[in-house]
């Protein structure tokens, strides 16, 4: 299959290629570059697809959904008044509408029973249409903790590394720990409090890392991001620095986040521009600065939006990623957030995230120039996910 477009934003979405063409053949990129270049490779026969106003980027990826949550306005409700077969047929419904968006690889970071590792066979296999899934299967909670109901309640050091091994040993792809309270679990720890000790957090790590596995740590309170910092870490999900009276970024943190390379998936919802409406501009400002400072700081910023939780819809990441640009962050850097720098965070850098030859085919084309404007992104006018196109129509 060849495709054609205006413009293609090769590597990590950054170069632009004008009047550039994509090859994709047996589910790879099997060229990229100039149009009459990638022309010379191409069979006479060669399917073809042209987009004489549109651009083709590399597929999006969401580093933080939740596939079992339905997005309404009390998801855990509905998702326990599910059986497990009901849901997943849920949840399948949802990842059609995330690659419809152009979204193409998620992170899970969180489920019941395994049904996201399920559905990543599914869509795997061709089975079921849907974008790559990166599951954390049940996430570490300590006794009707954070998100309990998942099924990873833990106590002590032993049931720790025994839940770590058991996700290990059914196929997660990263250990989630759930290192503080937050605003999902009625009844559990307060948002900003932490759930686990010191040395609890870093068995987590040790036994993630035995297995080869990373560790994405749910942290809102600065509390337990410090700890999760030094704990060792690979990525911090919300990392919204709250304490019980406000917010309060600690900079010297926020430099080991930087000098460790730690990732951070500030988790925007698509509806962050109602946030000043609903929770207050005194409350709010505080929390986008911190994004701001972070980003400033050069952290190693990567997109995600809590997909599943109350109003934060499936498919909204572009509308998320206009957040960023509104705190000033540069288009291709907002992009990179969402491709390459994702890909790395997910530990699939030599899979996803860029336009390269021996890449996964994930592509997205858009109307427009995303590097100009990311409203672009929500004009989708193709999606291909593993070398295989998306009804976009259908899926919508």
């Amino acid at each position: 299959m060849l495709i054609t477009a205006a413009r293609v934003l090769a590597g990590a979405a950054r170069h632009v290629v004008p009047d550039g063409a994509v090859l994709v053949r047996d589910g790879l990129i099997a060229g990229v570059g100039p149009r009459e270049d990638v022309l010379r490779h191409a069979a006479a026969d060669e399917p073809r697809l042209d987009f004489p106003r549109g651009t083709v980027l590399p597929g999006l990826i969401d580093a933080h959904v939740h596939l079992c949550f339905d997005a309404g306005t009390d998801p855990v409700a509905t998702f326990q008044g599910q059986d497990d077969e009901t849901l997943l047929d849920a949840m399948t419904a949802r990842a059609g509408q995330l690659v419809a968006a152009g979204v193409t690889t998620v992170r899970d970071l969180g489920d019941r029973g395994g049904l996201a590792l399920r559905l990543a066979g599914e869509v795997a296999a061709g089975r079921a249409v849907g974008p790559r899934i990166v599951s954390a299967a049940r996430p570490l909670t300590p006794p009707r903790g954070h998100c309990w109901f998942l099924g990873g309640e833990v106590s002590g050091l032993a049931e720790i590394r025994d839940l770590v091994r058991e996700n290990a040993a059914a196929g997660a792809h990263v250990i989630k720990v759930m290192a503080t309270g937050g605003g999902l679990t009625e009844g559990g720890a307060r948002t900003w409090e932490s759930q686990f000790c010191d040395e609890e957090l870093a068995a987590v790590v040790d036994e993630a890392h035995r297995a080869g596995l990373p560790v994405a740590a749910h942290a809102h309170g600065s509390d337990g991001i410090a700890a999760a910092v030094d704990a060792g870490v690979d990525t911090i999900e919300h990392c919204t620095w709250l304490t019980a009276d406000g917010v309060d970024v600690r900079a010297d943190v926020v430099d080991r986040i930087v000098e460790k390379g730690i990732h951070v998936c500030p988790t925007v919802s698509p509806n962050w521009r109602m946030l000043p409406k609903l929770l207050g501009t005194e409350r709010v400002e505080p929390l986008f600065a911190a994004v701001r400072q972070m980003a400033t700081a050069g952290a190693r910023l990567i997109a995600g939006t809590d997909a599943g939780v109350q109003r934060a819809r499936f498919g909204g990441l572009p509308a998320a990623l206009t957040f960023y640009e509104h705190l000033g962050v540069p288009t291709d850097r907002v992009l990179a957030m969402a491709t390459a720098d994702a890909a790395a965070a997910l530990g699939l850098d030599d899979v996803t995230g860029r336009l390269a030859v021996g890449y996964s085919a994930d592509l997205l084309v858009v109307d427009g120039d995303p590097l100009a404007d990311l409203a672009a992104l929500t004009s989708v006018e193709a999606v291909v996910a593993a070398g295989r196109p998306v009804e976009v129509s259908a899926q919508a």
